[in-house]
Protein backbone atom coordinates (compact mmCIF):
# COMPACT_ATOMS: atom_id res chain seq x y z
CA UNK A 1 0.00 0.00 0.00
CA UNK A 2 0.86 3.33 -0.78
CA UNK A 3 0.82 5.81 1.84
CA UNK A 4 -0.93 8.25 0.08
CA UNK A 5 -4.05 5.84 0.15
CA UNK A 6 -3.98 6.28 3.79
CA UNK A 7 -5.94 9.14 5.50
CA UNK A 8 -3.08 11.69 6.33
CA UNK A 9 -3.08 15.22 6.15
CA UNK A 10 -1.17 16.96 3.29
CA UNK A 11 1.55 18.57 5.51
CA UNK A 12 2.51 14.64 6.60
CA UNK A 13 2.58 13.51 3.30
CA UNK A 14 4.65 15.87 1.87
CA UNK A 15 7.06 14.65 4.91
CA UNK A 16 7.03 11.35 4.04
CA UNK A 17 7.76 12.39 0.22
CA UNK A 18 10.64 14.51 1.07
CA UNK A 19 12.49 11.39 3.26
CA UNK A 20 11.40 9.06 0.20
CA UNK A 21 8.66 7.07 1.77
CA UNK A 22 6.56 6.05 -0.72
CA UNK A 23 5.04 2.47 0.32
CA UNK A 24 4.14 1.30 3.81
CA UNK A 25 5.13 -1.87 5.35
CA UNK A 26 2.79 -4.72 6.37
CA UNK A 27 2.80 -3.33 10.18
CA UNK A 28 2.10 0.22 8.77
CA UNK A 29 -0.65 -0.82 6.71
CA UNK A 30 -2.26 -2.70 9.28
CA UNK A 31 -2.13 -0.38 12.34
CA UNK A 32 -1.79 3.05 10.90
CA UNK A 33 -5.51 2.92 9.98
CA UNK A 34 -6.91 1.73 13.63
CA UNK A 35 -4.83 4.43 15.42
CA UNK A 36 -6.20 7.11 13.29
CA UNK A 37 -10.13 5.88 13.85
CA UNK A 38 -9.00 6.66 17.58
CA UNK A 39 -9.21 3.08 18.90
CA UNK A 40 -6.55 0.88 21.75
CA UNK A 41 -4.38 -1.01 20.36
CA UNK A 42 -1.80 -4.11 21.00
CA UNK A 43 0.77 -4.74 17.94
CA UNK A 44 2.74 -7.71 18.18
CA UNK A 45 6.01 -6.64 15.48
CA UNK A 46 9.69 -6.89 16.17
CA UNK A 47 12.68 -4.30 15.32
CA UNK A 48 13.13 -3.99 11.66
CA UNK A 49 9.44 -3.47 10.64
CA UNK A 50 8.98 0.18 10.40
CA UNK A 51 6.60 0.29 13.92
CA UNK A 52 7.88 3.25 15.09
CA UNK A 53 6.52 4.81 11.80
CA UNK A 54 3.44 2.54 12.34
CA UNK A 55 2.61 4.92 15.60
CA UNK A 56 4.70 7.98 14.69
CA UNK A 57 2.64 9.13 11.58
CA UNK A 58 -0.79 9.18 12.69
CA UNK A 59 0.34 10.88 16.57
CA UNK A 60 1.36 13.88 14.68
CA UNK A 61 -1.34 13.48 11.82
CA UNK A 62 -3.89 14.17 14.22
CA UNK A 63 -2.00 16.70 16.10
CA UNK A 64 -1.29 18.38 13.11
CA UNK A 65 -5.24 19.25 13.33
CA UNK A 66 -4.50 21.73 15.72
CA UNK A 67 -7.75 20.53 17.37
CA UNK A 68 -5.33 19.32 20.71
CA UNK A 69 -4.64 21.82 23.36
CA UNK A 70 -1.52 24.18 22.85
CA UNK A 71 1.01 24.80 25.80
CA UNK A 72 0.45 20.74 26.82
CA UNK A 73 2.00 17.30 26.40
CA UNK A 74 -0.65 15.83 24.47
CA UNK A 75 0.75 12.41 23.21
CA UNK A 76 3.95 10.14 25.99
CA UNK A 77 6.06 7.87 24.33
CA UNK A 78 7.22 5.11 26.46
CA UNK A 79 10.59 3.40 25.14
CA UNK A 80 12.74 1.24 27.18
CA UNK A 81 16.05 2.85 26.35
CA UNK A 82 17.66 6.03 26.43
CA UNK A 83 19.28 4.85 23.11
CA UNK A 84 15.68 4.05 21.50
CA UNK A 85 14.12 7.87 22.94
CA UNK A 86 16.45 9.17 21.09
CA UNK A 87 15.93 7.07 17.94
CA UNK A 88 12.21 7.87 17.98
CA UNK A 89 12.77 11.74 18.27
CA UNK A 90 14.65 12.19 15.63
CA UNK A 91 12.24 9.99 13.34
CA UNK A 92 9.48 12.56 14.67
CA UNK A 93 11.70 15.38 13.92
CA UNK A 94 11.83 13.91 10.34
CA UNK A 95 8.55 12.88 9.59
CA UNK A 96 6.91 16.48 11.28
CA UNK A 97 9.32 18.41 9.28
CA UNK A 98 6.11 20.29 7.60
CA UNK A 99 4.08 19.82 10.43
CA UNK A 100 4.29 22.78 13.74
CA UNK A 101 5.00 19.58 16.11
CA UNK A 102 6.76 20.28 19.18
CA UNK A 103 8.98 17.14 20.85
CA UNK A 104 11.16 16.55 23.65
CA UNK A 105 13.12 13.18 24.60
CA UNK A 106 13.68 12.52 28.18
CA UNK A 107 16.02 10.27 29.72
CA UNK A 108 18.45 9.58 32.33
CA UNK A 109 22.27 9.01 32.24
CA UNK A 110 22.26 13.15 31.40
CA UNK A 111 24.66 16.06 33.24
CA UNK A 112 22.61 19.21 35.01
CA UNK A 113 22.06 21.00 31.81
CA UNK A 114 20.07 18.11 29.97
CA UNK A 115 18.04 17.96 32.75
CA UNK A 116 17.00 21.86 32.77
CA UNK A 117 16.41 21.64 28.83
CA UNK A 118 14.68 18.35 29.63
CA UNK A 119 12.34 20.28 32.31
CA UNK A 120 11.80 23.11 30.24
CA UNK A 121 10.64 21.13 27.05
CA UNK A 122 8.11 19.54 29.84
CA UNK A 123 7.41 22.40 31.56
CA UNK A 124 6.10 24.47 28.39
CA UNK A 125 3.85 21.85 27.22
CA UNK A 126 5.73 19.51 24.36
CA UNK A 127 3.58 18.12 22.03
CA UNK A 128 4.93 15.15 21.93
CA UNK A 129 7.55 13.71 24.97
CA UNK A 130 9.47 10.53 24.46
CA UNK A 131 10.54 9.47 27.39
CA UNK A 132 12.27 6.06 29.63
CA UNK A 133 9.90 5.13 32.25
CA UNK A 134 12.18 6.09 35.18
CA UNK A 135 13.08 9.43 33.95
CA UNK A 136 9.01 10.14 33.29
CA UNK A 137 8.18 9.58 37.07
CA UNK A 138 11.05 11.15 38.24
CA UNK A 139 9.23 14.86 36.91
CA UNK A 140 5.94 13.72 37.89
CA UNK A 141 7.12 13.72 41.20
CA UNK A 142 8.85 16.86 41.04
CA UNK A 143 5.71 18.65 39.00
CA UNK A 144 7.56 19.53 36.32
CA UNK A 145 5.31 17.87 34.02
CA UNK A 146 1.52 18.06 33.71
CA UNK A 147 0.13 14.95 31.61
CA UNK A 148 -3.86 15.53 32.41
CA UNK A 149 -4.59 16.50 28.73
CA UNK A 150 -2.53 13.47 26.78
CA UNK A 151 -4.77 12.13 24.58
CA UNK A 152 -2.08 9.32 23.58
CA UNK A 153 0.00 6.65 25.26
CA UNK A 154 2.18 4.88 23.68
CA UNK A 155 4.70 1.87 25.02
CA UNK A 156 7.04 1.20 22.46
CA UNK A 157 9.03 -2.29 23.33
CA UNK A 158 6.55 -3.21 25.97
CA UNK A 159 8.00 -6.71 26.39
CA UNK A 160 11.59 -5.35 26.88
CA UNK A 161 10.25 -2.34 29.39
CA UNK A 162 8.30 -5.19 32.08
CA UNK A 163 11.74 -7.56 31.48
CA UNK A 164 13.61 -4.69 32.92
CA UNK A 165 11.09 -4.12 35.77
CA UNK A 166 9.64 -1.03 34.60
CA UNK A 167 5.91 -2.64 35.48
CA UNK A 168 5.12 -0.42 38.37
CA UNK A 169 6.60 2.30 36.91
CA UNK A 170 4.07 2.33 33.76
CA UNK A 171 1.41 2.04 35.76
CA UNK A 172 2.20 4.88 37.84
CA UNK A 173 2.42 7.08 34.88
CA UNK A 174 -1.05 5.49 33.23
CA UNK A 175 -2.27 6.25 36.32
CA UNK A 176 -2.01 9.73 35.59
CA UNK A 177 -3.47 10.18 32.23
CA UNK A 178 -6.94 11.17 31.81
CA UNK A 179 -9.82 8.20 31.06
CA UNK A 180 -10.22 9.70 27.33
CA UNK A 181 -6.39 8.92 26.41
CA UNK A 182 -6.08 6.21 23.41
CA UNK A 183 -3.16 3.71 24.51
CA UNK A 184 -1.09 2.02 21.60
CA UNK A 185 1.18 -0.81 22.47
CA UNK A 186 3.84 -2.18 20.43
CA UNK A 187 6.00 -5.39 21.82
CA UNK A 188 8.35 -8.18 19.79
CA UNK A 189 7.04 -10.68 21.53
CA UNK A 190 3.46 -11.49 23.35
CA UNK A 191 4.37 -13.16 26.43
CA UNK A 192 1.46 -14.03 29.27
CA UNK A 193 2.49 -10.69 31.38
CA UNK A 194 2.26 -8.51 27.99
CA UNK A 195 -1.33 -9.57 27.69
CA UNK A 196 -2.30 -8.59 31.32
CA UNK A 197 -0.69 -5.51 30.78
CA UNK A 198 -2.67 -5.10 27.80
CA UNK A 199 -5.91 -6.54 29.36
CA UNK A 200 -5.41 -3.76 32.76
CA UNK A 201 -4.75 -0.28 30.83
CA UNK A 202 -6.14 -0.90 26.95
CA UNK A 203 -10.10 -0.47 26.02
CA UNK A 204 -11.57 -3.18 24.02
CA UNK A 205 -8.50 -3.05 21.51
CA UNK A 206 -7.73 -4.25 18.21
CA UNK A 207 -4.68 -7.03 18.46
CA UNK A 208 -2.58 -7.03 15.05
CA UNK A 209 0.10 -9.49 15.20
CA UNK A 210 3.06 -9.69 12.20
CA UNK A 211 4.64 -13.13 11.89
CA UNK A 212 7.98 -13.78 13.29
CA UNK A 213 10.18 -14.26 10.77
CA UNK A 214 12.25 -17.15 11.25
CA UNK A 215 16.14 -16.85 11.30
CA UNK A 216 18.31 -16.71 8.28
CA UNK A 217 19.33 -20.17 6.86
CA UNK A 218 22.97 -19.05 7.07
CA UNK A 219 22.81 -19.25 10.58
CA UNK A 220 24.17 -22.73 11.15
CA UNK A 221 21.99 -23.51 14.75
CA UNK A 222 23.21 -26.51 17.25
CA UNK A 223 23.19 -27.98 20.33
CA UNK A 224 24.33 -29.78 23.40
CA UNK A 225 22.35 -32.06 24.92
CA UNK A 226 23.85 -32.30 28.55
CA UNK A 227 22.78 -31.87 32.58
CA UNK A 228 22.86 -28.55 33.83
CA UNK A 229 25.96 -28.93 35.83
CA UNK A 230 28.02 -29.67 32.49
CA UNK A 231 27.13 -26.37 31.00
CA UNK A 232 30.07 -24.66 31.86
CA UNK A 233 32.56 -27.21 31.27
CA UNK A 234 31.18 -27.25 28.12
CA UNK A 235 32.02 -23.78 27.72
CA UNK A 236 35.18 -24.08 29.06
CA UNK A 237 35.92 -27.15 26.79
CA UNK A 238 34.83 -24.71 23.86
CA UNK A 239 36.49 -22.10 24.30
CA UNK A 240 39.91 -23.72 25.47
CA UNK A 241 39.44 -24.52 21.37
CA UNK A 242 40.01 -21.11 20.13
CA UNK A 243 39.96 -17.87 21.75
CA UNK A 244 36.52 -16.31 22.11
CA UNK A 245 36.04 -13.15 20.43
CA UNK A 246 32.24 -11.32 19.71
CA UNK A 247 30.76 -13.57 21.66
CA UNK A 248 27.28 -13.24 23.37
CA UNK A 249 26.30 -15.80 26.01
CA UNK A 250 22.13 -15.16 26.76
CA UNK A 251 20.59 -16.04 30.22
CA UNK A 252 17.31 -16.20 31.24
CA UNK A 253 17.80 -14.46 34.28
CA UNK A 254 19.91 -11.53 35.84
CA UNK A 255 21.02 -13.68 38.94
CA UNK A 256 22.45 -16.38 36.16
CA UNK A 257 24.15 -13.47 34.36
CA UNK A 258 26.17 -12.26 37.05
CA UNK A 259 27.24 -15.60 38.24
CA UNK A 260 27.87 -17.07 35.33
CA UNK A 261 30.20 -13.57 34.44
CA UNK A 262 31.58 -14.19 37.56
CA UNK A 263 32.78 -17.90 36.74
CA UNK A 264 34.27 -16.88 33.44
CA UNK A 265 36.26 -13.99 35.23
CA UNK A 266 37.55 -16.58 37.75
CA UNK A 267 38.77 -18.61 34.11
CA UNK A 268 40.69 -15.05 33.18
CA UNK A 269 38.49 -14.80 30.34
CA UNK A 270 37.95 -11.13 28.89
CA UNK A 271 34.05 -10.75 29.94
CA UNK A 272 31.77 -8.50 31.03
CA UNK A 273 27.50 -8.61 32.17
CA UNK A 274 25.01 -6.66 30.68
CA UNK A 275 21.51 -7.04 32.78
CA UNK A 276 19.07 -4.19 33.83
CA UNK A 277 20.45 -4.08 37.08
CA UNK A 278 23.26 -1.82 36.07
CA UNK A 279 22.72 2.11 35.40
CA UNK A 280 22.33 3.93 32.18
CA UNK A 281 26.40 5.10 32.05
CA UNK A 282 27.54 1.83 32.71
CA UNK A 283 25.57 -0.10 30.08
CA UNK A 284 26.65 2.01 27.53
CA UNK A 285 30.41 1.78 28.73
CA UNK A 286 30.14 -1.87 28.24
CA UNK A 287 28.31 -2.08 24.71
CA UNK A 288 30.74 0.61 23.44
CA UNK A 289 34.09 -1.62 24.92
CA UNK A 290 32.32 -4.58 23.65
CA UNK A 291 31.43 -3.08 20.40
CA UNK A 292 35.68 -1.99 20.09
CA UNK A 293 36.70 -4.90 20.97
CA UNK A 294 38.07 -4.16 24.23
CA UNK A 295 35.78 -7.15 25.82
CA UNK A 296 35.54 -10.78 23.89
CA UNK A 297 32.23 -12.24 26.01
CA UNK A 298 29.49 -10.70 26.76
CA UNK A 299 27.15 -12.18 29.16
CA UNK A 300 23.38 -10.71 28.71
CA UNK A 301 19.41 -11.20 29.51
CA UNK A 302 17.58 -11.13 26.92
CA UNK A 303 16.94 -7.03 27.44
CA UNK A 304 19.99 -7.00 25.54
CA UNK A 305 18.71 -9.08 22.75
CA UNK A 306 16.28 -7.10 21.02
CA UNK A 307 18.11 -3.85 21.57
CA UNK A 308 21.72 -4.57 20.52
CA UNK A 309 22.60 -3.86 17.08
CA UNK A 310 26.32 -4.80 16.93
CA UNK A 311 27.78 -6.07 13.41
CA UNK A 312 30.34 -8.76 13.35
CA UNK A 313 29.13 -11.27 16.23
CA UNK A 314 30.87 -14.48 15.82
CA UNK A 315 28.73 -16.41 18.16
CA UNK A 316 25.82 -16.50 20.13
CA UNK A 317 25.59 -18.76 23.01
CA UNK A 318 22.19 -19.89 24.74
CA UNK A 319 23.29 -20.78 28.23
CA UNK A 320 20.07 -21.72 29.01
CA UNK A 321 16.73 -22.00 27.02
CA UNK A 322 14.41 -18.41 26.31
CA UNK A 323 11.24 -18.56 27.75
CA UNK A 324 9.63 -17.97 24.23
CA UNK A 325 10.57 -19.30 20.81
CA UNK A 326 10.29 -15.94 19.11
CA UNK A 327 12.87 -14.86 21.93
CA UNK A 328 15.07 -17.65 20.51
CA UNK A 329 14.94 -15.90 17.50
CA UNK A 330 15.58 -12.52 18.67
CA UNK A 331 19.04 -13.94 20.33
CA UNK A 332 20.46 -15.78 17.68
CA UNK A 333 19.31 -13.04 15.32
CA UNK A 334 22.54 -11.30 17.23
CA UNK A 335 24.98 -12.94 14.91
CA UNK A 336 23.63 -12.60 11.64
CA UNK A 337 24.45 -8.37 10.90
CA UNK A 338 26.92 -7.36 8.88
CA UNK A 339 28.27 -10.87 8.13
CA UNK A 340 26.23 -11.77 5.13
CA UNK A 341 23.83 -13.38 7.46
CA UNK A 342 26.38 -15.80 8.43
CA UNK A 343 26.75 -16.89 12.03
CA UNK A 344 26.87 -19.61 14.52
CA UNK A 345 24.07 -20.24 17.58
CA UNK A 346 24.83 -23.08 19.93
CA UNK A 347 22.38 -24.19 22.38
CA UNK A 348 22.86 -25.60 26.01
CA UNK A 349 19.68 -27.75 26.70
CA UNK A 350 19.05 -29.60 30.30
CA UNK A 351 16.80 -31.96 30.67
CA UNK A 352 14.35 -29.30 32.02
CA UNK A 353 14.81 -27.77 29.23
CA UNK A 354 14.20 -30.06 26.26
CA UNK A 355 10.30 -29.95 26.04
CA UNK A 356 10.91 -25.76 26.11
CA UNK A 357 13.54 -26.53 22.96
CA UNK A 358 11.74 -29.04 21.09
CA UNK A 359 9.17 -26.37 20.85
CA UNK A 360 11.48 -23.78 19.37
CA UNK A 361 12.31 -26.47 16.88
CA UNK A 362 8.66 -26.90 15.91
CA UNK A 363 8.49 -23.36 15.63
CA UNK A 364 11.52 -23.53 13.15
CA UNK A 365 10.22 -26.18 11.50
CA UNK A 366 13.25 -28.03 11.45
CA UNK A 367 15.56 -30.17 13.39
CA UNK A 368 18.92 -28.29 15.18
CA UNK A 369 21.93 -30.37 14.76
CA UNK A 370 23.52 -32.10 18.28
CA UNK A 371 26.82 -31.61 18.87
CA UNK A 372 28.13 -34.61 20.80
CA UNK A 373 29.39 -33.83 24.04
CA UNK A 374 33.25 -34.83 24.61
CA UNK A 375 33.61 -38.30 26.76
CA UNK A 376 35.74 -37.02 29.02
CA UNK A 377 32.71 -34.19 30.72
CA UNK A 378 30.70 -37.75 31.64
CA UNK A 379 27.43 -39.31 30.43
CA UNK A 380 24.89 -37.17 29.04
CA UNK A 381 21.24 -37.28 28.86
CA UNK A 382 19.20 -38.85 25.68
CA UNK A 383 16.82 -36.09 24.20
CA UNK A 384 13.58 -37.62 25.14
CA UNK A 385 11.75 -34.29 25.25
CA UNK A 386 8.54 -36.30 25.77
CA UNK A 387 9.75 -38.28 29.04
CA UNK A 388 11.46 -35.49 30.55
CA UNK A 389 8.21 -33.07 30.17
CA UNK A 390 5.78 -35.84 31.57
CA UNK A 391 8.14 -35.96 34.86
CA UNK A 392 8.37 -32.45 35.04
CA UNK A 393 4.94 -31.98 34.84
CA UNK A 394 4.32 -34.86 37.71
CA UNK A 395 6.92 -32.79 39.83
CA UNK A 396 5.03 -29.67 39.73
CA UNK A 397 1.87 -31.00 40.18
CA UNK A 398 2.61 -33.17 43.30
CA UNK A 399 4.77 -30.22 44.30
CA UNK A 400 1.39 -28.68 44.54
CA UNK A 401 -0.25 -31.12 45.91
CA UNK A 402 1.97 -30.75 49.18
CA UNK A 403 1.48 -26.96 49.44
Amino acid sequence: MRFDELDLEDAVLDGLDAMNFRETTLVQELTIPVILEGKDIIACAQTGTGKTAAYVLPLINELSRGEHPDNAVNAIIMAPTRELAQQIDQQIEGFSYFIPVSAVAVYGGTDGITWEQQKRGLEKGADIVIATPGRLLSHIKLGTVDLSKVSYFVLDEADRMLDMGFSDDIMQIYKQLPEYCQVIMFSATMPPKIRKLAKTILKNPEEIKIAISKPPETIMQTAYICYEPQKINILKDLFSKQRPQRVIIFSSSKIKVKELTATLKRMKFNVADMHSDLEQAKREEVMKDFKNGHIDILVATDVVAQGIDINDIKLVINFDIPHDPEDYVHRIGRTARGTGGEGLAITFVSPDEQAQFKRIEDFLEKTIYKIPVVPELGETPLYEPEKYNRQKKKRTSTGTKKQ
